[in-house]
């Protein structure tokens, strides 16, 4: 396997799956600490609530394969709500998130500005506006379309891993760049050829 993507019953598992398929890297569905270990690359996808997909990945004793994969250097993503379980805590519930890197999640607030008629959750297609350009994002150009579907956005504490923001009467951190840890707010899965790019980049990153 050259890429793990982590099954605790995110509804996106297999439109994540197929999407690296489609730039020929192989990448399989799997809640097997064996086979995770043995990845080349981890990837944590995220449909779902904050609470409920947490509990999912802690009944599964996946939480320490994950801490152990980052610390191991492998090349990691998170995408959609799998990025927001890398932070200590969400606006969405009332766990815990992984705590990996410092910072929480908070839900788009409108009220009081002038988008206070702005619709929650952002869905559809927005721009990238880059920041520290990731390695994933190779090939493409400031202002890429990719696709969003959230009510709650990440905020970490630390401006230095912000690797792109985007606007949506406000700015929010679209994708984040630690090492080797990414986390995209959109999906890539569902973004067409530019968000398939991505995915071909971090498998690129994964045959190192």
């Amino acid at each position: 396997m050259s890429i793990a993507i982590i099954d605790y019953g995110a509804g996106n598992l297999r439109s994540v799956e197929k999407a690296f398929e489609a730039v020929g890297i192989n990448a399989e569905i799997t809640k097997d600490k064996v086979a995770i270990r043995n990845a080349k690359g981890v990837v944590l996808p995220g449909v779902g609530s904050f609470d409920a997909a947490i509990n999912e990945l802690r009944a599964a004793a996946l939480e320490g394969v994950i801490e152990e994969a980052i610390a191991l250097g492998k090349p990691f993503l998170g995408i959609c709500l799998g990025m927001q379980h890398l932070f200590g805590s969400s606006e969405e519930g009332k766990q815990k998130g992984l705590n990996l890197l410092p910072g929480t999640v908070k839900k788009f607030n409108f009220s009081g500005t002038p988008w206070s008629n702005q619709s929650i959750p952002h869905m559809g297609w927005n721009r990238l506006l880059f920041k520290h350009k990731a390695p994933i994002f190779a090939g493409l150009d400031e202002g890429t379309m990719m696709y969003f579907a959230h009510s709650y956005h990440v905020v970490p504490e630390n401006d230095t891993i912000v690797a792109s923001r985007t606007d949506y009467g406000v700015e929010f951190v679209s994708a984040i760049w630690k090492d080797n840890v990414f986390g995209l707010q959109f999906h890539p899965e569902k973004s067409g050829e530019k968000g398939l790019l991505i995915l071909k980049n971090f498998g690129k990153l994964c045959s190192k």
